[in-house]
């Protein structure tokens, strides 16, 4: 698959930063389970897209979402989500990790934006303080992951 390439590890990533800082360039950070991709991630990630030259995208790991979200999630396995999200124009590499929170992602990566949701607020927002700001984007009403399941009855 031609995505395969953008899914990477994280010491890809920190080459790949180091490559974009040399160069002047702007990385921005993102992260979420994406456990059923929607209008909503996609309107996210390509408001995050816009803030910088490079996205990296944090995806959580199989047992992290059922950490936080229960026994029956996710819904597709880690691999799935993120061939998904790599085929997305908006995203540039995908790393998946298993903590619950990004931090240690975000404390590598020391992205120059980092961007989240509007439902956060910038002093909640985990490593904030690694990143060179963070920028909230808005959601799109009525469209959640755990509403769709919901619908589907999972």
């Amino acid at each position: 698959m031609r995505t395969s390439g953008k899914i990477i590890s994280l010491k890809k990533a920190l080459a790949l930063r180091a490559s974009l800082q040399k160069s002047g360039r702007k990385a921005v950070f993102t992260n979420g389970c994406f456990d059923l991709l929607h209008a909503g991630h996609v309107y996210s990630l390509e408001k995050a897209r816009s803030l910088g030259d490079f996205l990296f995208l944090g995806l959580n790991s199989d047992a992290s979402v059922r950490r936080l979200k229960g026994p029956s999630r996710p819904i597709n396995k880690a691999g799935d989500r993120a061939t998904v999200l790599a085929a997305l124009a908006a995203v540039d590499a995908v790393v998946v990790f298993s903590e619950d929170t990004p931090l240690k992602l975000i404390k590598a990566l020391k992205p120059d934006v980092l961007v989240k949701g509007a439902d956060y607020r910038n002093g909640v927002v985990v490593g904030a303080e690694f990143a060179g700001r963070v920028a909230l984007v808005p959601l799109l009403k009525g469209r959640s992951t755990t509403a769709l399941a919901k619908k589907l009855k999972f």
